[in-house]
């Protein structure tokens, strides 16, 4: 018996609608809806939106055989401000379809004319939309074996292992790669005629089971339902439900969206969340995780709805499983932001389950905190140290990437997981992309980590595949090897394929001011100045962008490398930063560095026993010789017999020096008045530091520096003046015969475990010495010890220290 379905459309008489035939079960058809002059994904007139009607007007032949399956039409949509604010063109209300279709059988249907109007919430499906939605959703895993497959990773599935490693993550998580049983053409061609013909009829049930059958609908053809104006019709009916929706249904509807890749810009989404929004407190954790993670799957960023998901879960943290809570991290990473009160209450749920996971859960934990830039404590990070070495043989490569990102962001030094990271990352890193190796090498450089085998593999490794670097990559390598201060053994090679690759990149540094600079001052930490590159970095056009377009503050960078310039590129005639930008950047700097030093206690003692050795603060001045480098010096001044000079006119008398001025008050200073002055304790004191500073007797020496006084171009009057002994006015001095910069270093100076300075710092060595200065080191590793030790101890390193260097 027939199924007879009469319908009258407007200004055409149709017949009776036959039902459509029946399928032999071995004959089962999927629905192909082909076009023959072109895919439509690859179509560049593919505009056709994704509209949620008003009720739909439509004019079409009566031919009974196809009804439904041939209303693929592209069609443009009117003036709509979709989520996010942007007003699309305004576009003809309707567009004729001018191509045939096929159907399985390969019958060629006839064209049809579709009229859409009254256009009420609408979204386009484009071809950059389709293009976007594909990267979104990829169809491939994570990159198998093969060296051409080295550079392909899935971003997506590839965070994603975790999820195949307990049954418990099907409860809160989503698989598209689950296998549908297809949807046979018929069905759909039903479905979508139902769609048209009862339209407000449906019943929200109806709805959500049409979304879940179309959702079986082959990858390859999702692009044809999406431009159906009856696909675009039960969108509408659903919003239009969506108040009678429940749970299930909403989240049923939400499936059938993620397979049917229904791109993340649509603003009938913002709906959706807003409905989610209501249903919170509602559901379950099994069932905010799920929604979620398709939310995550669809790849549309939903604020609002995590918002109220994150208050949520500020009550019901405590009921968190262990898979429950990986996966929530994995989302929050995802998502990017998050509150941190809740993030530290997560850490002490990874204390209680950290003997439990697996190493794919620790690299999810780590990816997790890092890209929603929240720290673990050192602890913890060393708890995760410790499961990573347990097993480093069986960590994946990119688990092991992402744990790295994790001891780089935390700045623990675990030194076990480094060394067992050095004996298994020369054999991985060949296998692992270009982007995981730059991750691998920044990793490095962040901790101070030198490690040979590892910079030898990445440095071999890269030159074959630099076509395969962003900008990103070529500047955090290139910085990388210029922080550890390493040259590899193919340096000519390794430099020469990264410069280059550098001119191939140049139209993204446009985009990526910050990369370009960080190539250049990761190259001049090796010494190596591309001109051609650095004459573009400081133009007033580039360094407008990147004051204006970057999102980090890259004045410091700037005045890093034009200073670089003007001292090792003396030949250099090209772009310069202006005097006011320096001057600015250069005074900022000191004020950042004087703070910091002088909050230092074991500095101020320093300088304090470098003034007490030298005869006072003006012969010695805290300054940055070479602001660019932006760390300070103290500096000194010898003249031609090896005595400090009184250079610094800035110096104030410390409160010290002040009780020991003398006021012309007509007394003359014999041996026996300095002899009451000075005796006892503080006379053997000043006699004892006299004699170490020139291994003679202070009777001695004050008869040796008696002429020497009286006849030098200072009469007493100018020094007393002045409030300081012996102080001559800075015209009459002869200039100095030595200059010493004497640098007050710490440990994150120079690489891990070693006396190997970090770039920043050998280069500023490196510019001192070509500007005329001598560099004197005081290593932490001799200078904090002693600072336990005797006034005398300190003097007598000091004294060496200075006058030692000086010959």
């Amino acid at each position: 018996m027939a199924l007879v379905v009469c319908r009258r459309f407007t200004g055409s008489f149709c017949g009776t609608f036959p039902c459509p035939p029946l399928m032999k079960p071995r004959q089962t058809r999927t629905c192909d809806f082909a076009l023959t002059a072109k895919k439509i994904s690859t179509d560049s007139r593919m505009s056709a939106a994704l509209k949620l009607l008003e009720p739909l007007k439509y004019k079409a032949p009566c031919n009974p055989a196809y009804r439904a399956a041939q209303s693929v039409a592209h069609w443009h949509m009117g003036n709509i401000t979709p989520h996010g604010g942007q007003t699309l063109p305004e576009c003809n209300s309707s567009c004729h379809l001018a191509r045939k279709v096929k159907n399985v059988g390969g019958t060629t249907l006839p064209r049809r004319t579709f009229t859409a109007s009254s256009a009420h919430l609408g979204l386009e499906f484009n071809k950059a939309s389709t293009l976007n939605a594909s990267t979104l959703h990829p169809d491939s895993s994570s990159a198998g074996g093969g060296e051409e497959d080295v550079e392909v990773f899935d971003s997506f599935e590839g965070t994603r292992v975790f999820l195949k490693l307990r049954p418990e993550y099907q409860l809160h998580s989503y698989n598209r790669s689950d296998t549908h049983q297809p949807i046979a053409a018929s069905e759909v061609e039903l479905i979508l005629h139902k769609v048209t013909f009862y339209q407000n009829k449906l019943q929200p049930e109806v709805i959500t089971n049409y979304f879940y059958k179309l959702s079986s609908l082959p990858a390859e053809q999702n692009s044809v339902l999406l431009s159906s104006n009856s696909f675009a019709l039960l969108c509408q009916l659903s919003v239009k439900n969506i108040q009678l929706f429940n749970t299930s249904d909403l989240i049923s509807i939400l499936k059938a969206f993620v397979d049917l890749r229904i791109p993340p810009s649509l603003s009938m989404l913002d709906v959706y969340e807003t409905r989610f929004c209501h249903q919170v407190w509602e559901m379950t954790l099994d069932q905010l995780l799920l929604v979620a993670d398709l939310w995550r799957n669809l790849g549309r960023r939903v604020p609002r709805f995590f918002k109220i998901f994150f208050s949520y879960l500020n009550l019901h943290w405590r009921e968190l499983s262990l898979s429950q809570l990986i996966h929530l991290i994995y989302i929050i990473g995802e998502n990017r932001q998050v509150p941190q009160d809740l993030m530290q209450r997560l850490e002490s749920l990874i204390l209680k389950y950290v003997d439990s996971v697996n190493l794919e859960e620790v690299g999810t934990i780590c990816l997790g905190f890092f890209k929603s830039s929240s720290s673990l404590s050192e602890f913890v990070m060393r708890k995760i140290g410790d499961l990573a070495c347990a097993n480093m043989q069986h960590l994946s490569s990119h688990t092991l990437v992402h744990i790295l990102k994790m001891f780089r962001f935390t700045h623990v030094d675990h030194i076990h997981f480094m060394k067992q990271f050095g004996e298994i990352a020369p054999q991985r890193i060949p296998s692992l992309g270009v982007q995981g190796v730059m991750h691998l090498t920044l990793a490095c450089s962040a901790l101070r980590i030198l490690d040979e085998r590892v910079m030898n593999a990445v440095a071999a490794s890269l030159p074959p595949r630099v076509a395969h670097c962003r900008s990103k990559d070529v500047a955090k390598i290139l910085w990388s090897f210029g922080t550890l201060n390493y040259k590899p053994p193919n340096t000519e090679e390794f430099y020469s394929s990264l410069i280059n690759e550098i001119h191939r990149k140049m139209p993204e540094f446009n985009q990526y001011p910050e990369h370009l600079l960080t190539c250049l001052i990761g190259l001049a930490f090796s010494e190596y100045f591309p001109v051609e590159f650095i004459n573009v970095a400081l133009s007033p056009g580039f360094v407008k962008l990147a004051q204006e377009r970057s999102k980090f503050e890259l004045t410091k960078e700037l005045f890093t490398l034009d200073g670089t310039v003007a001292i090792e590129c003396p030949d250099y005639k090209g772009n310069r930063l202006n005097s006011h930008l320096q001057q600015e950047t250069s005074a900022n700097l000191w004020n950042l560095a004087s703070k910091d030093m002088r909050s230092k206690p074991e500095f101020l003692e320093t300088l304090y026993l470098l003034e007490t050795m030298l005869g006072g603060p003006q012969y010695i001045k805290h300054h940055m010789i070479l602001p660019h480098t932006r760390s300070s010096d103290l500096e000194v001044q010898l003249d031609a017999n090896m005595k400090p000079m009184p250079f610094n006119s800035e110096a104030t008398p410390t409160e010290d020096g002040a009780q020991l001025r003398f006021k012309q008050v007509g007394v003359s200073l014999t041996d026996d008045l300095m002899n009451q002055l000075l005796k006892g304790k503080a006379k053997r004191y000043f006699q004892g530091q006299i004699e170490l500073e020139t291994g003679q007797p202070p009777m001695e020496l004050r008869k040796k520096t008696t002429v020497p006084l009286v006849n030098s171009g200072c009469n007493g009057t100018d020094r007393l003046g002045d409030g300081m002994v012996g102080l001559c006015p800075l015209a009459h001095m002869q200039p100095p015969l030595v200059k010493l910069a004497i640098q007050f270093t710490n440990k994150n100076q120079y690489c891990y475990g070693s006396r190997a300075l970090l770039g920043l710092h050998n280069m500023k060595r490196r510019q001192l010495v070509q500007i005329g200065y001598r560099v004197v080191e005081l290593p932490h590793w001799e200078w904090l010890p002693l600072l336990k030790r005797t006034r005398l101890e300190k003097l007598a390193y000091l004294h060496e220290k200075v006058f030692t260097s000086a010959l």
